[in-house]
């Protein structure tokens, strides 16, 4: 009796590993899905400066690659971890933290060079073939080890399912691995091809050997087949003579470029650190442009806006019209509360950027902030160009519902409010929106069936989330 007991009790046991399986399976998989999309917890962190510096950066390798630079973006992410990804389409993910570790742009293009070389390959798209391996693998040992278990062979059943668990996931990882060093020897060439040394990559491998070290009791612990990435040191080895053989090796990095990247860097670290580090990183002893920069965003942040304001003409004293400088200047004005005083110095930034839409957005805020009824036309109208020129932007949205609204322009306040929620991915308050647009547009008109297409897109995904 006894016996038999214990026998019905591990059986019990084994039926609820077993249902467990496809749990496990589920999460497995979408723990692998996960690796090529944005973290819900990342926001994008936008900024005139860093996207065009971005962008010029990155234009050498696109072309290199094949691929039209128009179609290719470089997304900055605000998340302190050393990363950089692609999640489909043609945009490459750098997470803030990899821009703080870089030492300098060559090491930041290596980063692009590889992943531009996951969109080359359509790694994304091709996931699902490593996945369905997997879940084949998988599957297979299920069914067979709940056929040894029902046969009476319980352990020796539960021991063909996690052996095949083992070997999914063995080979899932395999794939990726060979993806990666796929994308290695592709970001390789797209460097030669640009004429950009390859010492930024190895450099910045050279990093992530180092983290592993530091993460591990010792580098002969990890398990190189139970990784998503090859192994540091694996990957320097393997592209060490490609980039020491090209005749670009020794090419110098471009100093006007690498200065811009030091500005950027300095000025993302003084936006998303605590100011006490940044005070720290960038004493008042350091009277450089990228020091003097971080320290701008740091007394901002602290709620100094004197000493903020300080820094800023500090920098514009230097370059009195480059567009950046002022746009900081005007910012900290903006937020401080004086509305009136952000107003010429904003418009002086947004002529001398061509009227770039980021700066114009901010622009406009200003201009809707003096409360002035004769600065809402102008808003209006910059407001209007900013969206058209960067329609993926939610703040420049609000503000022109606001000015709309303002005028009492009700109908394309509503459109306006509509495209901002939707943007943002609130498409139960975009619908609302969009269908007090298509009450009062002209039928028919631009902005009708812009309110309609709004309406039908948010409709269809909040349908689709009430089934998920």
């Amino acid at each position: 009796m006894r016996a038999l007991f214990a026998r019905s009790r591990a059986l019990q046991v084994w039926q609820r590993r077993l249902r467990a399986f496809p749990r496990m399976l589920a999460l497995l998989l979408l723990s692998f899905a996960l690796v090529i999309q944005p973290a819900a917890a990342q926001s994008v962190l936008r900024d005139a400066e860093t996207e065009a510096l971005f962008a010029d950066m990155a234009r050498p390798l696109v072309i290199a690659a094949g691929l039209q630079p128009g179609n290719v973006k470089v997304v900055l992410l605000q998340d302190p971890e050393i990363n950089a990804f692609v999640a489909g389409g043609q945009t490459v993910y750098l997470q803030s933290g990899l821009i703080d570790a870089a030492d300098n742009i060559d090491q930041v293009q290596g980063v692009v060079a590889h992943e531009i070389g996951h969109i080359t390959g359509g790694h994304v798209i091709r996931f699902n073939e490593g996945a369905k391996v997997a879940t084949g693998i998988t599957i297979l040992s299920l069914l067979l080890g709940a056929a040894v278990m029902a046969a009476g062979g319980g352990e020796a059943g539960m021991g063909m399912m996690m052996a095949g668990q083992q070997a999914a996931m063995g080979k899932f990882l395999a794939f990726s691995r060979t993806q990666e060093s796929s994308a290695d020897a592709a970001g390789a060439s797209f460097l030669e091809k640009a004429h950009i040394s390859g010492k930024g990559m190895l450099d910045f491998f050279g990093k992530l050997r180092k983290d592993e070290y530091r993460l591990s009791s010792s580098y002969t612990d990890i398990d190189p087949y139970a990784q998503t990435h090859p192994l540091s040191a694996d990957r320097i080895e393997a592209l060490s003579g490609t980039l020491k053989s090209s005749p670009w090796w020794n090419a110098k990095t471009d100093p006007v470029l690498e200065a811009r990247f030091q500005r950027v860097k300095a000025k993302l670290s003084g936006y998303v650190n605590d100011p006490d580090v940044t005070l720290r990183k960038y004493p008042e002893s350091d009277q450089s442009i990228p020091a003097i920069y971080a320290r701008a965003y740091a007394w901002h942040k602290s709620a100094y806006p004197d000493k903020a304001v300080a820094e800023a003409d500090k920098l514009i004293a230097v370059a009195p019209h480059d567009p950046y400088f002022l746009e900081l200047k005007g910012q900290i004005l903006l937020e401080s509360g004086k509305p009136k005083d952000a107003v010429p110095v904003l418009r002086e930034a947004v002529q001398r950027s061509g009227n770039q839409p980021l700066i114009s957005s901010l622009f406009g805020h200003a201009l809707i902030a003096t409360e002035d009824p004769a600065n809402y036309a102008e808003a209006k109208q910059i407001l209007k160009v900013a969206v058209a020129r960067d329609h993926d932007n939610p703040f420049a949205w609000y503000q022109l519902g606001v000015i709309y609204a303002q005028q009492g322009d009700m109908s394309r306040a509503a459109l306006a409010t509509a495209e901002r929620y939707s943007l943002e991915g609130r498409s139960n308050l975009a619908l609302p929106n969009a269908e007090l647009a298509l009450r009062n547009l002209p039928q028919g008109s631009p902005d009708w069936i812009r309110a309609q297409d709004i309406a039908l897109a948010s409709r269809n995904e909040m349908q689709g989330k009430k089934k998920r």
